[in-house]
């Protein structure tokens, strides 16, 4: 993910943004695509009806989106296209709804819903942030990460008390006038929850999912699969906060996705940078 901004690049800047243009919309589908699709025709017609599936479930689908998941920041998502396809065979009855309200999740997954956020009210996190993440532009704080308690500089008991489907709590702060590009997620094992901590004044920002907007002036929780294309605005002059939670999907085999959900904390552990390159992790 990167920070959304526009600027007027010239002389070496000019050329470095060239050439990443070149390599990604180019010299990557030449060089790398068509030959494998040459050599090995059996994978490459798999994972190109693995990837027609996968991108076709994005609502409002265009070229853009076609582009960005084929040879742009999606291509991961591409790559564990098959593994998401089999996550959500084993889902089933449950179909993945992309997006969702509360009360579309199983009950036992709404009480754990709510009692998150009446424990991220009471235990005033906005005030606990301010000073820590207001000379960033992008901060996040995690208490929890992928099913293992993190140590952080804030004390939050209630996020420590165990959890059945909540895998992730974290919080995202937006700075003012701060967004995300557009961007895939890429396993779906889990269902991403975002709840506004703090009153926004006007509906500048919001969350995109497909051809769905969500205003956080008028509706602090959304749920939805990050595997879509998505990205998040604060065009405001406010701060913005957000519970960033991940919950097991609903599925008849919670324990098949806990174990998807524990392989990705074991292979991002070392490379949490990485994924969150452009916020400012604060831990202690």
């Amino acid at each position: 993910m990167s920070t959304a901004f526009t600027e007027t690049l010239s002389g070496k800047a000019l050329a470095v943004r060239i050439w990443k243009y070149s390599l990604r919309r180019v010299l990557f589908p030449l060089c790398v695509l068509v030959p494998f699709a040459y050599f090995f025709p059996k994978i490459a017609i798999f994972y190109a009806v693995c990837g027609a599936y996968d991108v076709s479930r994005n609502s409002g689908l265009n070229f853009e989106t076609l582009r960005r998941y084929f040879i742009g920041n999606g291509f991961p998502t591409w790559m564990l296209s098959p593994v998401n396809v089999l996550l959500d065979l084993l889902s089933l009855p449950y179909v993945n709804k992309g997006v969702y309200r509360v009360e579309d999740l199983p009950a036992a997954y709404q009480v754990e819903v709510k009692r998150l956020i009446q424990a991220s009210k009471e235990g005033n996190l906005v005030a606990q942030l301010e000073e820590r993440a207001k000379q960033f532009s992008r901060t996040m704080v995690f208490f929890r990460w992928y099913g293992v308690d993190m140590q952080t500089f804030l004390n939050m008991p209630a996020f420590r008390q165990p959890w059945k489907y909540i895998q992730t709590i974290g919080v995202s702060v937006f700075n003012k006038k701060v967004s995300t590009s557009k961007h895939f997620g890429f396993m779906r094992a889990s269902l991403r929850i975002l709840y506004n901590l703090n009153d926004m004044n006007d509906d500048s920002a919001y969350i995109v999912v497909g051809d769905k907007t969500n205003y956080w002036r008028t509706n602090k929780l959304f749920i939805f699969d990050d595997t879509l294309l998505h990205q998040s605005v604060n065009e405001t002059n406010q701060t913005r906060y957000c519970l960033f939670v991940d919950m097991v999907r609903p599925t008849p085999f919670p324990g098949v996705m806990r174990v998807v959900i524990s392989g990705i904390r074991l292979l991002t552990r070392s490379f949490k940078f990485i994924y969150y390159q452009n916020w400012k992790l604060i831990e202690q």
